[in-house]
């Protein structure tokens, strides 16, 4: 007995799934993204700029590695990206709560990594003037103001916190504990530096109302809304050029190429050395995400050496592009080390 499908049903079901394979699914795409030369220009731009003390000519190129990311923190993928992804050999296909916090808007995702972006950079200057037996300046500053907080549209991040109610403020646990130790309601007074000028601004305090409750019911804590955290600066000016990057995973490679170039000597010997890793004010790499995609970013912009945090070894163990050799850091004197040793023929520290 034969059985054969009506046409009208045949073509409903392909209907069917080719309008599934456009459903959102909750996933998000990770890709070798750019690389950018830390001692080097974009668009006549230098990424890191310095005036004010003696810089020392550099060579070749010392890359911080990106990743690109599909599917943003709410959108997902459709089913045809999820595909080419999971059948890619340079792209990852991950679920969407790995890579983002779960409710997190676009709007949030992009001002958290603006904000981690920033604070790698000035923890870079700390860990290279650490580094190099250099001084360095510390200031307490706003890092972030969160939408429909009390602090919106009255503190600024960069806003340098001085005093609030009159005490003087070293730390941000200072701040933190300046704003809950008085009732949820109290006017609080700020003064800060803004643009080179000193103006006090008020907060009124507020509860955290859209706060899960935890071991302690946060919704009793009294809080304004910012990020407050450490800024670090040398004696003279240290710029970053580079725009529309975010995440803290460049600390490392900035602050390896400020050192090149405050020192004399091209630290690279001319070669395309590129690395990833957050940092620590105290010179600590830590690890990061998309390292795989990394690799392979790096090895498409012609690097030789690639310096990966120690933490990371387990994902790169068995994902080293052809020619490219990975050395394993756990802080920046052993990234520095291991360029030295790359470049003088002696054996290079490597995940195992």
């Amino acid at each position: 007995m034969r059985f054969r499908f009506r046409p009208t049903l045949t073509w409903s079901l392909l209907i069917l799934l080719g309008a599934a394979m456009f459903i959102p699914v909750p996933y998000v795409m990770t890709s070798p993204g750019p690389v950018f030369n830390t001692i080097g220009e974009i668009d006549d731009t230098e990424l890191i700029s310095i005036s004010g003390a003696k810089t020392y000519p550099t060579e070749g190129e010392l890359n911080m590695t990106t990743v690109s990311e599909y599917g943003g923190p709410q959108q997902g993928l459709d089913m045809f990206q999820a595909i080419w992804g999971w059948i890619s050999p340079d792209r990852r296909v991950v679920p969407r709560e790995s890579v983002y916090p779960e409710g997190e808007t676009e709007q949030e995702n992009i001002a958290r990594n603006v904000e981690a972006f920033s604070t790698s950079q000035s923890y870079a200057i700390a860990a290279a003037m650490q580094y190099l037996d250099q001084p360095v300046n510390k200031k307490v500053i706003v890092t972030s103001v969160g939408l429909a907080t009390p602090a919106q549209d009255k503190l600024r991040a960069g806003d340098e916190v001085l005093s609030v109610d009159g005490v003087a403020m070293k730390t941000p646990e200072q701040v933190v504990d300046a704003v809950r130790s008085k009732a949820i309601g109290t006017k609080l007074t700020f003064s800060v530096v803004r643009d080179d000028s000193k103006l006090d601004v008020v907060v009124t305090s507020s509860n955290r109302q859209d706060d899960p409750a935890t071991d302690q019911d946060e919704s009793t804590i009294p809080y304004i809304g910012i990020g407050i955290d450490i800024s670090y600066s040398a004696d003279y000016e240290i710029d970053f050029g580079v725009t529309g990057v975010g995440g803290p995973s460049a600390g490392t490679m900035f602050a390896i190429g400020i050192i090149d170039k405050l020192t004399p000597g091209a630290l690279t010997q001319g070669k395309i050395i590129a690395g990833t890793g957050t940092i620590d004010p105290a010179g600590n790499v830590g690890d990061i995400g998309g390292i795989q995609q990394k690799l392979i970013g790096a090895r498409d912009a012609g690097a030789v050496l690639f310096l990966a945090p120690q933490g990371n070894c387990d994902d790169v163990v068995g994902h080293i592009p052809d020619g490219l050799t990975v050395a394993s850091v756990a802080t920046l004197t052993d990234a520095v080390k291991a360029i030295e040793a790359f470049n003088s023929g002696a054996k290079v520290t490597t995940c195992s």
